[in-house]
């Protein structure tokens, strides 16, 4: 009984891809549109959060799944340039792309002789 109650959360599945200068995390939230979505970054941790809207047009017969709300949360590392994430949403999944931060080029320090 509890996955009928509308509070009750479900982690949704991710998939993690990393190349070299992004991260990309896909994640499954059928019946999740925009407006019931919120993806934010708070003091290292991304939180991922929908709530779902299907809404039956008429009474169902049989109900083989009820529409769940999600909630997933990682803790980002600090080659994450957390200021250029962005988050796309099509027919249900959600997929963010996590830059990297560039890497610092060898500087060359110039060494003065005193006199």
């Amino acid at each position: 009984e509890i996955t009928r109650n509308p509070e009750h959360y479900v982690t949704p599945l991710v998939d993690i891809f990393e190349t070299a200068d992004r991260l990309t995390v896909v994640a499954d939230l059928p019946g999740v549109e925009k407006d019931g979505l919120e993806v934010k970054v708070d003091d290292g941790i991304l939180t991922i959060e929908g709530k779902s809207k299907i809404q039956p047009q008429e009474s169902p017969i049989l109900n083989e799944w009820e529409p769940f709300n999600f909630f997933r949360q990682f803790e980002l590392s600090d080659v994450v340039n957390q200021e250029n994430i962005a988050a796309e949403l099509k027919h249900g999944v959600l997929t963010l792309t996590l830059p990297k931060l560039e890497k610092q080029k060898p500087k060359q320090i110039t060494v003065k002789v005193a006199s």
